[in-house]
């Protein structure tokens, strides 16, 4: 009994498992126009499932980033305008 412990123990069916893993063979390699067109293939069936913009919602949102984008800049030009006051008065230009 003491004699097939040890065997037990040492994984005596790994054997088995490394020759199944082996026995499973790697994909046979697309060449590359068929790649392609797979990829071709996938583009096109996720841009189905995208949900597109009316064009009041694109209108709107363009409407709310551009006066977003307006406010930004006056916003900046306010600050950058009293910068440079405080520099001339600081430095007496």
């Amino acid at each position: 009994m003491s004699e097939s412990a040890p065997v037990a123990a040492s994984g005596a069916d790994e054997p088995s498992r490394t020759s199944a893993s082996k026995a499973v063979k790697p994909e046979k390699r697309r060449g590359l126009f068929a790649r392609i067109a797979l990829f071709v293939r996938q583009v096109i069936a996720e841009l189905k499932k995208v949900v597109w913009l009316t064009r009041s919602d694109l209108i709107t949102y363009t409407i709310v980033v551009l006066v977003f984008v307006a406010v930004v800049m006056a916003f900046v030009t306010v600050v950058d305008l009293g910068i440079g006051q405080l520099t001339r008065w600081a430095f007496g230009g």
